[in-house]
C-alpha cells in the first residue's frame, strides 16, 4: 500500500481546480512504482544510449559512401560503407529490440502495480468517501487511466528519451560537421518551443476534461445496464439512448478540441523544421558547388539536420500523449491520498473476541456525509444483553439501518459512544470488530461466481461439507442441487440467475456458515414465500440461539419472536419494551401493528 498524505473527502472538486496548475512535474509521482524495477529500468537506459549512439554513427556511414564511394568511384569503398551502414542497422534492430521489450515491461508491471495499489486503497476507504466519488469514476480511474499509463510508460515515455537523446547527439554532430549550417538549424528551435510550450499547457487541461467526462461516461452506461429492468419496464429505451448519445458527444467534443490542439502543434513544428533544413540545404549546396565542403559532409550534415528535426517533431507528439498521461497520473494520485476516516487505534487495540456481546448505543448523534443537516440518529441511546434478541422497528427513515452501519463502524457518529462489551468500538481493530457480527441484508449482495463462492465468503476456509450444512440450515439445499451444476453454479452478475428469496437463502447460509457473536438481520425473511420463511425462521431462532441478535422488523411474526423491542422514529428512540407492554403504551408501535394487520388481512 502506498503512503498516504493529507486529503480531503472532498478532493474530487477541489483538486480538479486547485492542481489544475500542475505540470508534468506529477509525473514524478509514478518514480514510486518505478524504483522497484530500476534494474530493468536502468538496462534500458543503457540500451537507448547504446541505440541512440549507433544511429548517430549512421551519418558517417553517408560520408563514407559519398565521399569516398561515389566521389572516387571505388566500389571496394562503396562496399565498405555498405557493409558498414548494413551492420549498423543489425545493432540497431538488436537495441531497438531490447528496449521495446524492456520498456514494455516495465510498462505493464508498473500499470499492474498501480492497478493494485489503487484497488487495495480503494476497498479500504469508509463508505463516506463513495457518497461523493461515483464508482464509475473509480472505475475507469482502476482501468482506463492506468491502461494509458501503461501505454505512456511502455512507449511514449521511451520516445521521449531517444528522441531527447537523439536530438542532443545530432546536435553534436551537426556542430562537428558545419558551425555555420548548424546555426541556421538552430535559429527555428525557439519558434518550436514556443508553440509547444503554449499549446502543450492546453494538452493537459484538455486531457484532464477528457479523462473525467469518459468516467462520466462509463458511469451513466453503467447505471443504465445496472437497471436495465426498470428502463425497460417504463419503456425509456429512447430517453436513455438521447441522453447517452448528450454524454458522448461532450466526450467526443472535448477530445475533438485536444486532437485539434495536437494536430496544430505538429503541423506548425514540422512547417518550421523543415523550413529551417530547405534554408540549410541552399546554404549548403552552395557551399559544395563552390567546393566550401564536400558532398559527403553536407549528406552527413543533412542526416543528422533529420535527425534533429523529427526528434522535435516526435517530442512535440509525445508531449501530448505525456499531457494526458500527467492527467491520469494526477487523478489516480488523488484517490492514493485520500484517507481513510475509520482507522484502527494506534496502539493497544482491545481484541473483540474477548468481549462479551453486550451491545449500548449512548447519545450516539449521527449525520451522513451526504446529509449534514438531517440527523440519522439524535442523541440515541439503547443497550442489548448478550444473547438476547432486539428488534428495531419504525417507519422509513427511523434509523434503523444506520445502527447497523455505526456498530460496524463503517461511519463514527458525531457524537456518543457506541461500545462492546462495555468497550468503545473506537479502541477496536474495525476488521476484527466486524470479525464478530455477520449481516444478512434486505438486498442480499452476491458475487459473480458460484454456489460455493458465494457461501464460503462468510469463512473462506470452510469445507465442502461445512458450506453443504449451512445450505441445509438455510434451506437453500433444495434448490441449489437442482441448479445445473449444483454448488457449482455460476449465479451471475449480483446473482441474477436467482430469485429474489433464492438470493436471500445463499445470503443466510452465508451468516450461518460464518458461525458470528452478533447476528445482524435486515428483515432476512422479507423476500421469502410464507412456506420458506417458516423454515428459515426456525433455522435463524436455532442460530440465534445464545447469540447476541439486532433485527430490523417489519413483520409482526418477526418482531414476536424479539425479547425486547426498540421503537425508533426520525433517529430518536420513542420507547422500548416487549410486545405486550408497547401495545399498552406506545401510540406509534400501535400504529404499526395496525399496518401490519391490515396488510395480513388483505391476503
Amino acid at each position: 500500500m502506498q503512503s498516504q498524505t493529507s486529503a480531503t473527502i472532498s478532493a474530487p472538486t477541489d483538486i480538479q481546480t486547485g492542481k489544475q496548475g500542475k505540470k508534468l512535474t506529477i509525473l514524478l509521482e509514478l518514480l514510486q512504482f518505478i524504483r522497484p524495477y530500476k534494474a530493468r529500468g536502468l538496462a534500458a537506459i543503457i540500451v537507448l544510449i547504446f541505440t541512440a549512439a549507433v544511429m548517430l554513427s549512421v551519418g558517417q556511414g553517408v560520408r563514407m559512401l559519398i565521399d569516398q564511394g561515389f566521389v572516387q568511384q571505388s566500389l571496394e569503398q562503396l562496399k565498405n560503407a555498405v557493409f558498414f551502414i548494413l551492420g549498423i542497422t543489425v545493432l540497431i534492430a538488436a537495441g531497438t529490440f531490447a528496449r521495446f521489450y524492456l520498456v514494455s515491461w516495465i510498462g505493464e508491471r508498473v500499470s499492474a502495480d498501480i492497478r493494485l495499489a489503487v484497488f487495495n486503497h480503494v476497498i479500504t476507504l469508509h463508505p463516506s468517501y463513495f457518497e461523493t466519488s461515483g464508482s464509475g469514476d473509480i472505475m475507469s480511474r482502476i482501468t482506463t487511466d492506468t491502461t494509458l499509463l501503461q501505454s505512456i510508460i511502455g512507449s511514449s515515455f521511451s520516445m521521449a528519451l531517444r528522441s531527447a537523446l537523439m536530438f542532443l547527439g545530432a546536435l553534436v554532430m551537426l556542430f562537428a560537421t558545419n558551425i555555420k549550417l548548424t546555426l541556421i538549424v538552430l535559429t527555428s528551435v525557439p519558434f518550436i518551443l514556443v508553440p509547444i510550450l503554449f499549446y502543450g499547457r492546453k494538452v493537459r487541461k484538455l486531457s484532464r476534461k477528457s479523462q473525467d467526462s469518459m468516467a462520466d461516461v462509463g458511469s451513466y452506461a453503467g447505471e443504465a445496464i445496472e437497471h436495465i429492468k426498470t428502463v425497460q419496464s417504463y419503456t425509456r429505451e429512447v430517453e436513455e439512448k438521447i441522453s447517452f448519445y448528450g454524454e458522448v458527444e461532450k466526450t467526443f467534443q472535448i477530445g475533438r478540441r485536444r486532437i485539434q490542439q495536437r494536430a496544430t502543434l505538429i503541423a506548425g513544428v514540422i512547417v518550421i523544421v523543415f523550413g529551417a533544413i530547405t534554408g540549410m540545404l541552399w546554404v549548403g549546396g552552395s557551399d559544395v558547388i563552390s567546393g566550401k565542403m564536400s558532398g559527403g559532409d553536407l549528406g552527413a550534415f543533412v542526416f543528422y539536420a533529420i535527425l534533429v528535426a523529427s526528434s522535435l517533431a516526435t517530442i512535440s507528439e509525445v508531449l501530448g500523449e505525456l499531457q494526458r498521461a500527467a492527467g491520469a497520473t494526477e487523478r489516480l494520485i488523488e484517490i492514493l491520498q485520500v484517507e481513510s476516516h475509520i482507522l484502527p487505534p494506534v496502539k493497544n487495540a482491545v481484541p473483540a473476541a474477548s468481549l462479551p456481546a453486550e451491545i449500548s448505543f449512548k447519545n450516539v448523534t449521527f449525520n451522513y456525509p451526504s446529509r449534514p443537516d438531517v440527523p440519522a440518529t439524535d442523541a440515541l441511546t439503547l443497550s442489548v444483553e448478550q444473547g438476547k434478541v432486539l428488534a428495531l422497528v419504525g417507519p422509513s427513515g427511523a434509523g434503523k439501518t444506520t445502527l447497523f452501519e455505526l456498530l460496524q463502524r463503517f461511519y463514527d457518529p458525531q457524537s456518543g459512544t457506541i461500545a462492546l462489551g462495555g468497550t468503545d468500538i473506537r479502541q477496536l481493530d474495525p476488521k476484527d470488530l466486524r470479525q464478530q457480527m455477520a449481516l444478512v441484508p434486505q438486498q442480499p449482495a452476491l458475487f459473480s461466481s458460484d454456489v460455493f463462492h458465494n457461501i464460503r465468503y462468510g469463512k473462506p476456509d470452510a469445507s465442502d461439507e461445512e458450506v453443504i450444512e449451512a445450505a441445509k440450515k438455510a434451506h437453500a439445499h433444495e434448490f441449489i442441487i437442482t441448479l445445473p451444476e449444483g454448488y457449482n453454479s455460476f449465479l451471475g452478475e449480483k446473482g441474477v440467475r436467482l430469485s429474489g428469496g433464492q438470493r436471500q437463502r445463499i445470503a443466510i447460509a452465508r451468516a450461518i456458515l460464518k458461525d458470528p457473536h452478533i447476528l445482524l438481520l435486515d428483515e432476512a425473511t422479507s423476500a421469502l414465500d410464507s412456506e420458506s420463511e417458516h423454515h428459515v425462521q426456525q433455522a435463524l431462532e436455532e442460530l440465534m440461539r445464545g447469540r447476541t441478535t439486532l433485527i430490523i422488523a417489519h413483520r409482526l411474526s418477526t418482531i414476536q419472536h424479539a425479547d425486547q423491542i426498540a421503537v425508533l422514529d426520525q433517529g430518536k428512540l420513542i420507547e422500548m419494551g416487549d410486545h405486550k407492554s408497547l401495545m399498552a403504551s406506545c401510540e406509534l408501535y400501535q400504529r404499526l401493528v395496525e399496518l401490519q394487520f391490515k396488510h395480513l388481512q388483505q391476503y
